[in-house]
């Protein structure tokens, strides 16, 4: 009886042992599993935020215009039509660029942009209402559109929350995955550096050249915004100095050459409004507005 005894206390330490190995074991799947579901949860919620950039709004401009002569109808509506439509792009290109940019890249290459293509439209209802009826003023202070609360905000805390989950798991992510993330970043910052490698030169079409005898009355209004041309073209290039190295691909053509396109835009309609006004208006004009870059 007495021999007996140890066999069984081993037997009994040994279902001991094992009961003890196995609760264990399955502490550490549950733990696991629940880490896994919290970090996706966490990665939906930042899909969520990522997916929500919020929207552009912009003052209405019908609501705010005089009686439109039957002889202007046509084209007010036009370019009326042509605002929406401006709007209507800018937010599929806010759905479309989230995550992408530095802090001002929604100003910049969305907001800013949209303000110039609304100003040269508004210019042109204002002409379209001004040949048979007193000129609408004022319709400029209409062009500037917001991005309501929870678009950029959201956005950048969402990126920013990302990438702290991100950084934890490549703490605990085996070498050989962090060796290929590290070349999939390096590779990732080469082609950025692509999008803006170099400074070059910003060069557009004269103007100047292309311009019609102006009129005395006129005269003072085209030298300032000639003089605006050229200063829109000076900023540009010096944007081009400060951000060499950032952006992707195609951070210069959103971010530089674009919106100096529809910033000239809006300079060279208001030359050849102007100009209307006494003489015959300038057509053409706007094909002037493209720049390039020169490296």
């Amino acid at each position: 009886m007495s021999r007996a005894l140890p066999k069984y206390n081993k037997r009994r330490v040994a279902f001991i042992g094992g009961a003890t190995a196995l609760v264990l074991t399955g502490a550490v799947i549950a733990g696991s599993a629940l880490a896994g579901e919290s970090s996706k949860s966490n990665g939906t919620a930042n899909a969520q935020t990522l997916a929500a950039p919020g929207t552009i709004s912009c003052p209405d401009v019908a609501s705010q215009l005089p009686a439109i002569p039957a002889t202007a109808q046509a084209e007010v509506d036009r370019n009326l039509t042509l605002l929406q439509t401006q709007i209507d792009e800018a937010n599929q290109r806010l759905i479309d660029t989230v995550g992408q940019g530095g802090a001002n890249f929604v100003q910049n290459a969305i907001l800013g942009p949209l303000e110039d293509k609304r100003i040269a439209v508004v210019n042109r209802i204002a002409t379209a209402i001004g040949r048979t009826a007193d000129r609408p003023a004022g319709l400029e202070a209409l062009a500037p559109c917001a991005l309501n609360a929870g678009g950029v905000a959201e956005e950048e805390a969402g990126a920013g929350a990302g990438e702290e989950a991100g950084a934890g798991e490549e703490a605990e992510a085996a070498p050989s995955a962090a060796a290929s993330d590290a070349a999939e970043e390096a590779g990732n910052e080469a082609g950025e550096e692509a999008g803006n490698a170099g400074v070059g030169t910003i060069t557009c079409p004269d103007v100047a050249s292309q311009l019609p005898a102006i009129p005395a009355t006129a005269q003072a209004e085209v030298d300032r915004n000639l003089a605006l041309l050229q200063t829109q073209i000076d900023e540009a290039n010096e944007r081009l100095v400060k951000t060499v190295g950032q952006g992707g691909p195609n951070f210069v053509q959103n971010a530089i050459v674009g919106p100096l396109a529809s910033k000239r835009t809006a300079a060279i309609e208001r030359i050849a409004i102007s100009i209307g006004r006494t003489a015959e208006k300038p057509q053409g004009l706007d094909s002037l507005a493209a720049c390039t870059l020169t490296k």
